[in-house]
């Protein structure tokens, strides 16, 4: 298996993974295809890498810029993360993680935001932190990682793409 950066013609496996990946999910809404479409087309991914292996594509990751309100730049969201169903539990999405965060960290990034379990992402160092929220996401299933920015805070704005916006 490996990881590599999304290129053209990925898009429609990139969509199968991500809707078969969260059709079961209890949260989910179904949609997570359609906001990496809407991502994809405004440009809003900075950083979209896939792992393959000799079947295809079988895990996806996305990172989107997100802004504060306190005004601090250069910070990203780690929003979706896909994995086929059938090989979830392996270690794919792990490793999509960490690729994703290590070029961040080669684009200088701040740092990263991500909504999901605690325990899964904890593994990779994200935090809850004090005074840092984002509307509509419980404050125990949102954490923090820094990369090369300070300690940030406020509220975190996603791009419009996850609302069904293209902007």
């Amino acid at each position: 298996m490996i990881i590599r950066p999304e290129r053209q013609g990925d898009e429609g496996a990139i969509a199968r993974v991500t809707e078969n990946a969260f059709r079961n999910v209890d949260y989910s809404d179904r949609t997570e295809h359609l906001i990496v479409a809407r991502l994809r087309a405004a440009g809003a991914l900075v950083v979209s890498l896939v792992a393959e292996d000799s079947e295809g594509i079988i895990g996806h990751v996305g990172f989107s810029p997100v802004t504060l309100s306190s005004g601090e730049s250069g910070w990203f969201c780690l929003a979706p993360l896909s994995v086929a169903p059938e090989r979830q539990g392996q270690g794919v999405g792990s490793l999509l993680v960490q690729e994703g965060l290590a070029a961040l960290d080669r684009l200088s990034a701040s740092g990263c935001v991500v909504a999901g379990d605690p325990d899964y992402y904890g593994r990779f160092g994200f935090r809850h932190l004090e005074g840092l929220s984002a509307a509509g996401i419980p404050d125990e299933y949102f954490t923090v990682l820094r990369l090369h920015g300070g300690t940030p805070s406020g509220i975190v704005g996603f791009h419009p793409g996850f609302d069904g916006e293209n902007a």
